[in-house]
């Protein structure tokens, strides 16, 4: 029987009309009676069946619309028929692949270790003694200034204490991870897996209003039943007792500000603050992260919420502990570097070090860029050594690095300078 097949919605299907979970639950069925070696003299519907061999039959088989479960038969439905009735983003969380689902952003061992500390501490910190600590922390900054690579490392870091239920990385730009018509349902999907316990809770709210599943309702109300619901369910029958007992669980929300559903995001942010009111000792935190764009701060900056501009932390020290071991490693690998070292000494210089990091502003991502642009490879005949001074010369920021880096492309098939006025507006568009 083949129990991947969509068959279409039955009509007198009372909760969620899926002629997979019907097909599920007949195969369960006939399962069980050739297991008890029962002889069953009733009649079988068979929703859907291709390619089947049902054995010898001394009665008759017919093909008709199959019954939907009971109410007491849905615990059959699976996690995966679970997931395809609430039909996720597949990679909007921490684990997705961060080469074709950006950001591709962690944090560079040894970096950012004071702001994480921070961070955890307030994650940490148990809310039965302590309702008045905010359940939301709002990490706000500029573009490059190193969010999503903290987002990233507390994702894995919680992931492996088995507290986070969930992540979603937004992304301009990228279909349903730049709007909120997925958020919810991808969100529950993610807290099935990682808190097994809520699978039952979240199939029951599904089969009691199947538009939870679809958008039929609203953000406020599919967040309400799908998520916080089930998570105080398991909360209540002590499930989760043995890993609340390390801390409240996390979830991680990066790129608020690239969500295109403006008026949704205010209304998740909104509904999850009275949420919070109501339920002020709950184990649940929420940590996210955004540019200061006007409709986010009009929600966030509220009692409630811990505020933390990133910009004002200092991350120089860091810089500099991201380039330093970036060149070290480089010079193990280039045998240019390799011998110029050995004929010059130290490279770069501690001076040509502090003019870099004090030149890159506090960017990582300027970091990162100006580190490949300076030990290639690339298509000038330079070398590294030569670059470096190059990289100073340069106005600072991406937009003049981007210039610059399109400059010298012009000598490409088709690179005209319209395309380079056009290549480079679209790219300060997108961040």
């Amino acid at each position: 029987m083949d129990d991947t097949h969509g068959g279409e919605h039955s009509e007198n299907v009372s909760g969620v009309r899926n002629a997979e979970a019907q097909a599920h639950y007949t195969a369960l069925m006939i399962r069980d009676v050739a297991i008890h070696n029962a002889h069953y003299h009733g009649p079988v519907n068979i929703g859907h069946a291709e390619n089947t061999n049902f054995g010898t039959n001394s009665g008759t088989i017919s093909q008709a619309t199959a019954s939907p479960p009971a109410a007491g038969n849905w615990q059959f439905v699976s996690n995966k028929e679970l997931n395809q009735l609430l039909d996720p983003i597949p990679d909007a969380s921490y684990t997705r692949n961060r080469k074709t689902s950006p950001p591709d952003s962690d944090c560079f061992p040894g970096t950012r270790e004071e702001v994480i500390q921070d961070i955890t501490d307030w994650a940490d910190r148990p809310t039965l003694f302590s309702s008045d600590t905010p359940h939301v922390y709002w990490t706000h900054g500029y573009v490059s200034c190193g969010k999503s690579a903290i987002s990233q490392t507390l994702s894995r870091k919680y992931a492996e204490k088995g507290r986070l239920p969930a992540s979603f990385f937004f992304c301009r730009n990228s279909g349903d991870r730049s709007k909120m018509t997925k958020f919810a349902v991808t969100l529950a999907s993610q807290m099935v897996a990682a808190i097994p316990s809520t699978r039952l809770f979240v199939k029951a709210a599904v089969k009691a209003e199947p538009a939870l599943a679809t958008r039929g309702v609203s953000l406020a109300t599919q967040l309400e039943r799908l998520v916080y619901k089930p998570f105080q369910a398991v909360l209540k029958r002590g499930l989760i007792l043995k890993t609340l007992l390390k801390g409240p669980f996390l979830i991680v929300i990066d790129g608020l500000d690239e969500c295109e559903d403006k008026e949704e995001v205010k209304e998740f942010i909104n509904h999850l603050l009275d949420f919070f009111k109501r339920h002020p000792s709950i184990p649940l935190r929420f940590f996210i992260t955004s540019r200061v764009e006007l409709h986010i701060q009009e929600c966030l900056n509220t009692d409630g919420v811990l505020l933390d501009d990133l910009v004002t932390r200092g991350s120089e020290g860091d810089i500099l502990t991201f380039l330093g071991t970036s060149f070290l490693v480089q010079a193990k690998k280039d045998l240019v570097i390799a011998a110029y070292i050995r004929g010059h000494g130290q490279w770069p210089t501690r001076k040509d070090m502090k003019m870099l990091v004090h030149h890159i502003g506090g960017s990582f991502i300027f970091a990162s860029i100006v580190f490949k642009y300076i030990i290639g490879p690339l298509d000038d005949s330079l070398t590294p050594m030569t670059r470096l001074p190059l990289a100073f010369n340069m106005n600072p920021g991406l937009d003049g690095l981007y210039a610059h880096t399109l400059t010298r492309s012009r000598h490409l098939l088709h690179f005209t300078d319209n395309s380079l006025a056009s290549r480079h507006s679209r790219f300060f568009t997108f961040l």
